[in-house]
């Protein structure tokens, strides 16, 4: 079977547009999957051969995409909108490792995979609020885009905030003063090579916004709790002189995951999101183990990817390379579950 035989698709949302966009140059079909009402990106921009609606993401249409011979990309908004279990269910071709999800979205597995097996720097955790003794940020477990995380100063002001969030599962970690820096990695069964493609930094609502008001005006904002949505994305390009220590980190990761997961451990794009404090430390606080919403700026590509390719390479083009290359190897089976 040749890549005419198949078709990529995902879901409407997240870093569908570049997924699919990167689909189409490689030469693929695409589909999208779209809830009713969020259609019009997706025909304003010419990235989508087939638009499938439906009422809600609950209803995926994975029949229908069995028979169309379809790829699944997952992306954040999808693990979310479907699930862990769900997703780790479905007979329709997924791209990626199912596996690692259930290590990726646990805050403690992840730790261990990180840390642990990895041996990268990570900030502290609190196992219980009463053992807070310095500023923690507050997380939630599984892909929220930062909704709801939290500052807690001690155990007292934990206590309060917690309130807003009953049942939820959440991770305690020391907050790092310094820059925030997510890489955006790529590692291939086919070439068995670890790529990075780009960097971002991330706009955060509403804590970015509070850092441009000055700190007489903050005190007047006292009742004002900072949050950490995400609304966007800012392209970085680091110090070269920091580039051996994010190779490092990334190749750890993967080998880390064999151990894990088995032998085709993670593969794929991947994330690793931390911070680089004034001493050029890194301290990585979790990894998202698919395409992150980072990679968006770089739909064109990025400094890093163009020094690799000489073309323009998104990580949705990157992806539907390493798919294109798998199937002209008679591979696929390695890229896909």
């Amino acid at each position: 079977m040749g890549i005419g035989d198949y078709s990529i698709a995902t879901l409407g949302s997240h870093s569908a547009l570049q997924i699919l966009h990167g689909a189409k140059q490689e030469g693929f079909k695409t589909i999208v999957v779209c809830a009713k009402g969020r259609e019009e990106p997706y025909t304003m921009f010419p990235v989508a051969d087939e638009i499938i609606t439906v009422d809600s993401f609950k209803e995926f249409p994975e029949e229908e995409l069995i028979k169309k011979n379809a790829i699944i990309i997952p992306h954040g908004s999808f693990i979310a909108y479907m699930g862990i279990e769900a997703t780790k269910s479905m007979n329709a071709k997924y791209y990626g490792n199912k596996a690692i999800l259930e290590w990726e979205s646990d805050r403690n597995m992840e730790r261990e995979w990180l840390k642990e097996k990895a041996g990268i720097n990570m900030p502290l955790m609190f196992e219980k609020p009463e053992d807070i003794d310095r500023s923690v940020i507050v997380k939630f477990h599984g892909a929220q885009g930062g909704r709801g995380y939290f500052l807690a100063r001690n155990t007292e002001d934990f206590n309060e905030k917690i309130k807003a969030h009953p049942g939820k599962e959440y991770a305690i970690q020391e907050y790092i003063i310094g820059v925030p820096i997510y890489i955006h990695y790529f590692y291939s069964p086919i070439t068995k090579e670890l790529e990075i493609l780009s960097f971002d930094k991330r706009y955060e609502s509403n804590v970015d916004s509070i850092g441009r008001i000055s700190a007489r005006d903050q005190i007047a904002l006292d009742s004002v709790d900072p949050s950490y949505v995400v609304v966007g994305n800012v392209p970085i390009v680091i110090r070269e002189s920091l580039l051996p220590k994010a190779i490092e980190m990334g190749k750890a990761v993967v080998e880390a995951s064999k151990t894990i997961v088995g032998e085709q451990g993670l593969f794929g794009p991947f994330c690793l999101e931390g911070v680089l404090t004034p001493d050029q430390e890194f301290f990585i606080f979790e990894i998202s183990a698919r395409i992150v919403a980072g990679t968006n700026p770089f739909v064109d590509g990025s400094p890093y990817s163009y020094l690799k390719y000489d073309e323009p390479m998104s990580t949705g083009r990157r992806i539907a390379r390493d798919i294109k290359q798998a199937i002209e190897q008679d591979r696929i089976n390695e890229v896909i579950q």
